[in-house]
């Protein structure tokens, strides 16, 4: 079994041409590499513009996995990508290349570097919660939780919906606190060496900002307009950037409140990736940008 790269950080830190960059460092060192995403996103077919996703061009010849593999319609799952994540890693190695795992949604990232095991689904207990979530709000099932499983309720927050009725449904089928199944945050289980990038706020932010504005030239409003000629599940349809262009498509939103609602959703977006990814241990951390990286990262991976 080779070493898993892992290559993390908040949004616009520069992740993809990293492992771009590192993956033709290692050939040339004589050890080719396969890239595998990790950005919840880019799984979807379609949703290009809005989540940065590097075109077949971009690829520089490097075989990319975990992209466009649901259609706008699918729910993600991070269960579902957990296990087609795992298998792409397992025929990267069995190809003798080594695997590198990308990308800045935080809990599929996890689910990849972690012994992560998920609870299945019951059909009937999630239909009932779900249908006590539209009749009485959030609040009342984060009630519920509060009293089963303090620690979730107060990580989950008394506003997400979707995750209350998630963290109810598992505490009723398995009679187990929500978070008794998660992992040793402290231990990976593989060998694996990570790769954060960092940059300063005063340089993220008005990164992050000019990213949005050309999302908007790039031409983010038609992709949305495509992508409402066909059926769109909730969580395509709640992505950042894409639920403020379907909002200025449908004429509830004018273009400069669309852009500048996608850019403050952005903003806090990679606040709380900062915050997830440093809690991985043994992180390298590098300053995006460093030209000095790509030879950091080759020399510890070597060193593993």
């Amino acid at each position: 079994m080779t070493v898993l790269v892992t290559i993390v950080g908040a949004t616009g830190t520069g992740k993809s041409g990293l492992s771009l960059d590192l993956a033709e460092a290692l050939a040339k060192s004589g050890k080719s590499a396969e890239i595998i995403n990790a950005d919840a996103m880019q799984l979807y077919r379609g949703m290009d513009i809005g989540t940065a996703k590097l075109s077949e061009g971009e690829r520089r010849g490097i075989p990319h996995h975990m992209l466009d593999v649901l259609d706008p319609s699918e729910e993600a799952s991070v269960a579902a990508f957990q296990v087609d994540a795992l298998a792409a890693i397992a025929g990267v190695e069995e190809r003798g290349a080594i695997p590198i795992l990308v990308g800045g949604s935080g809990l599929y990232v996890s689910s990849v570097i972690y012994d992560f095991q998920f609870p299945g689904t019951d059909a009937a207990i999630r239909a009932r919660l779900e249908d006590e979530l539209i009749a009485t709000g959030p609040g009342m099932l984060y009630q519920q939780l509060l009293q089963k499983d303090p620690a979730a309720a107060e990580a989950i927050g008394p506003s997400n919906g979707r995750r209350l009725v998630r963290a109810l449904e598992v505490i009723e089928m398995t009679g187990e606190p929500f978070g008794s199944g998660l992992p040793d945050e402290n231990a990976y289980w593989r060998d694996t060496v990570v790769f954060g990038l960092a940059a300063p706020r005063e340089e993220l932010v008005p990164r992050l900002n000019e990213r949005v504005v050309q999302m908007w030239r790039d031409g983010l409003l038609g992709e949305a307009e495509r992508l409402q000629q066909q059926i769109i599940g909730v969580t395509a349809a709640r992505a950042i950037g894409y639920a403020q262009a379907f909002a200025q498509l449908r004429g509830e939103l004018p273009q400069e409140d669309a852009i500048e609602q996608t850019a403050a959703l952005t903003r806090r977006y990679a606040r709380r990736q900062v915050g997830w990814f440093r809690r991985y241990p043994g992180t390298t951390w590098l300053d995006a940008g460093d030209p000095r990286n790509v030879e950091s990262a080759v020399a510890a991976i070597v060193a593993a």
